[in-house]
């Protein structure tokens, strides 16, 4: 069975509260799990206590039964100490597209174009 420690997603429209579960992977996002190990609450400021509680000594339980962490968790758990970090694995994500790359060549070309009938002018 594929366990994962992920969010699950509770509170009201535009006002999100999460719960941090133990689940098989092939259950739903707010579906059943099988232990609650933790509360996440986005709305307070980064620096609050309450934002990411987490009941560090099931989280070992779990994490040594196999269980994969998401992202999102893996940043709660290395926040505590728990985990250590993590190389992040979307690396082009700084990059421009490929039509912005096409964009920016070709506005490049018209500077060099329009600059080059200058420079034999000025010869």
């Amino acid at each position: 069975m594929a366990m994962k420690i992920r969010l699950a997603r509770g509170g009201s429209k535009k006002r999100p509260h999460y719960s941090i579960v133990a689940t098989d992977s092939r259950m739903p996002r707010d579906g059943r799990f099988l232990e609650k190990l933790g509360t996440y609450n986005p709305l307070l400021p980064k620096d609050s206590e309450d934002r990411v509680k987490m009941d560090l000594d099931r989280v070992q339980y779990w994490l040594g039964q196999g269980a994969q962490p998401t992202d999102r968790v893996a940043r709660f758990l290395e926040a505590a100490g728990v985990k250590e970090k993590a190389e992040r694995k979307n690396l082009k994500k700084a990059e421009p597209g490929k039509k912005a790359t096409d964009r920016a060549k070709q506005k490049a070309d018209k500077a060099a174009a329009a600059a080059a009938p200058a420079d034999a002018d000025a010869e």
